[in-house]
């Protein structure tokens, strides 16, 4: 069975060190032991995607120069995707409080350089999924008929992060005011495990992974909605390289999960995210 990789980013040397240097991340990759992680050249990476049956990988971009002075990732987002198109899909990172600065960003990045998808942190931002400095950006996503990534589980001892920017009932709001939209809530909205499996469940365009999270206290609430209310609602992601591509993949092929849902989520739901099939 194939598989579409929601969150994945190349574990190359500079993704590593750019990660564990970053004025976000340095103080949790100590807490979590993320100097553990180990770097490879890009085309290992590529080879290593082929043999576990990874079709495809979207590589998140991230900009939170205004919040944390780090410059965007997005250039590296650029070059991974165009050194292997058939591999990666890439999506734009956008910072709210660049204003329509960023919006015209967005919008080259797809018209321009191809780009599939839009990234946001809200935690990252300080601000809510539902604040208006958001809302040209939605709108924007809308009218390029792209869908967004909305990163709503913060890491540990991330400087200035609250749980509540990523609460799922914020998503909800958003889902309401942009139904063309098409939403992926990443890392589930954990822990707001049951706001994250309702949103899905009241809002025709939102959708979510549970990435880092399927092992977790309450996450078999997750493996219930899949087989249950949202089978058609979630898809897979690794996090890769906070999780190793390949434990998450043992952990979803351990899931009771039966065939017919196994394969939506591991592929089949990613693609009507990526508006590749209705």
């Amino acid at each position: 069975m194939p598989v579409i990789d929601f969150r994945f980013r190349p574990n190359t040397p500079e993704t590593i060190t750019g990660i564990a240097t970053s004025n976000m991340f340095r103080a949790a990759c100590a807490a979590i032991g993320f100097e553990r992680r180990k770097p490879q050249p890009l085309e290992d990476i590529v080879a290593a995607l082929e043999a576990r049956g990874v079709e495809r990988c979207v590589i998140t971009g991230r900009d939170s120069e205004t919040t944390y002075g780090s410059p965007s990732n997005n250039g590296s987002v650029l070059a991974f995707v165009r050194a292997h198109p058939e591999r990666f899909i890439g999506f734009w990172g956008v910072d709210p409080h660049k204003g329509m600065a960023a919006v015209r960003e967005l919008r080259h990045a797809v018209a321009d350089l191809g780009m599939r998808g839009a990234a946001i942190d809200p935690y990252l931002a300080h601000l809510r999924p539902d604040e208006a400095r958001y809302y040209p950006v939605y709108a924007a996503c809308c009218d390029l008929g792209i869908p967004v990534v909305i990163t709503t589980a913060p890491p540990p001892q991330v400087p200035g992060a609250v749980m509540g920017h990523t609460d799922p009932r914020h998503v909800d709001v958003v889902a309401r005011d942009f139904p063309e939209l098409r939403i992926v809530m990443s890392h589930g909205g954990y822990p707001f495990v049951n706001e994250a499996i309702f949103a899905c469940l009241r809002n025709a365009n939102v959708y979510m992974d549970c990435s880092e999270y399927e092992l977790a206290p309450m996450a078999e609430a997750y493996v219930q909605a899949m087989n249950t209310l949202i089978p058609d609602k979630v898809v897979f992601a690794s996090a890769h390289p906070f999780i190793e591509q390949a434990d998450a993949l043992d952990i979803y092929a351990r899931m009771d999960l039966s065939d017919e849902v196994r394969e939506k989520v591991m592929y089949r739901n990613a693609l009507r995210v990526l508006g590749e099939t209705s």
